[in-house]
């Protein structure tokens, strides 16, 4: 691998009431357009840390959010990953636990929907959460289970009514992560891809129905993360690799040693095709997919690395549509690493 440019530099990093905990991507960032200040939030134990920060590091304000769950008397569950889901009509923020699933407005100010997992429906020896969140189409949001199955709900364009609408039964293992499609796809691709603690990956098309589009069976190596970005599937593993899939047919297009360890994150500028990962061996990369216009192979191109020194880190989320920006949380950091484009 040829050596990269740094064309990235650190900028002034933003303090969290709380560390980070060592979750797979445990970075949320909202992405608002114009002069609006970027929203930032991480997992902490019982609590989500929420971040307000305008560009230059200046109006910061931040704040926690415990976990609101009815019944729960005095002890909290704790968190597995929380984010921002913008649909057309609403951007709701929402947080995963070990008890269910909580919908808030997207400041955090006011709960909209509580659903509560099953305990009674999983082995008694295994542990019960919920993990893995997106956003697909025009009104649904996703969620993964560790028992497998991927709640679908439907989200009114205003008000609590949220609905599950369907189940989705593909995954034998704990669903790790799931990310809907950030550029165009083509026709018959699908549109939301799933991940679990087995290495499986399943893309489906949304809609009234969902549809299962292709299936790449487990591996025996966990897949962390995943995007969807026309058509191509990225995949981070826990060995370190980085696997494109085509995602109408699961086929292996490319693959990469990206990292020494464990793979705990992954993003995509949507309006470039850049891909971000970070992982527990203290390196972000920053990659270029891209499709050859003449062979139609999918290729992969490194762009920078940032070393974080003493940091496994946990989550790595751009900052803009085009990649010129992104920032980085670690385990038990408490704070968020800002880079932007020189």
């Amino acid at each position: 691998m040829a050596a990269a440019v740094a064309e990235y530099r650190r900028e002034q990093s933003l303090p969290l009431p709380g560390s980070s905990a060592a979750l797979y991507n445990n970075l949320s960032v909202l992405r608002l357009p114009g002069p609006q200040p970027q929203r930032f939030s991480a997992v902490h134990g019982p609590s989500l840390s929420l971040l307000s920060a305008a560009a230059a590091g200046l109006g910061l304000s931040h704040r926690q959010l415990p976990a609101r769950e009815p019944g729960m008397g005095l002890s909290a569950a704790l968190l597995t990953q929380a984010a921002w889901c913008v649909l057309p009509s609403r951007v709701l923020l929402v947080l995963t636990s070990q008890k269910g699933i909580q919908m808030y407005e997207a400041d955090g100010s006011v709960l909209v929907y509580w659903h509560a997992l099953d305990v009674a429906e999983h082995p008694p020896a295994q542990a019960v959460f919920a993990r893995g969140i997106a956003a697909v189409g025009e009104r649904f949001i996703c969620v993964g289970t560790s028992s497998g199955p991927v709640l679908v709900f439907d989200i009114p364009p205003k008000g609590t009514n949220v609905t599950v609408s369907e189940v989705l039964e593909q995954h034998g293992a704990a669903v790790t992560d799931i990310a809907a499609e950030q550029g165009r796809a083509p026709d018959g691709a699908g549109d939301l891809v799933s991940a679990d603690d087995a290495g499986t990956l399943c893309v489906w098309s949304a809609g009234e129905e969902f549809r299962l589009v292709s299936k790449v069976p487990a591996c025996g190596c966990t897949c962390s993360s995943v995007a969807l970005w026309h058509g191509t599937v990225a995949a981070g593993f826990g060995n370190g690799q980085i696997r494109l899939y085509e995602a109408a047919s699961g086929r292996l297009r490319a693959q990469v040693n990206a990292h020494a360890r464990w793979i705990n994150a992954l993003d995509l500028a949507p309006e470039t095709g850049k891909l971000l990962s970070g992982a527990e061996d203290s390196f972000v990369h920053i990659w270029k997919l891209s499709r050859n216009p003449d062979t139609d192979d999918v290729e992969i191109q490194h762009c920078h690395a940032e070393r974080v020194p003493d940091t496994q880190v946990c989550g790595a989320r751009f900052c803009d549509p085009e990649g010129n920006s992104f920032a980085v949380t670690g385990y038990d950091l408490s704070e968020i690493f800002r880079y932007s484009r020189v």
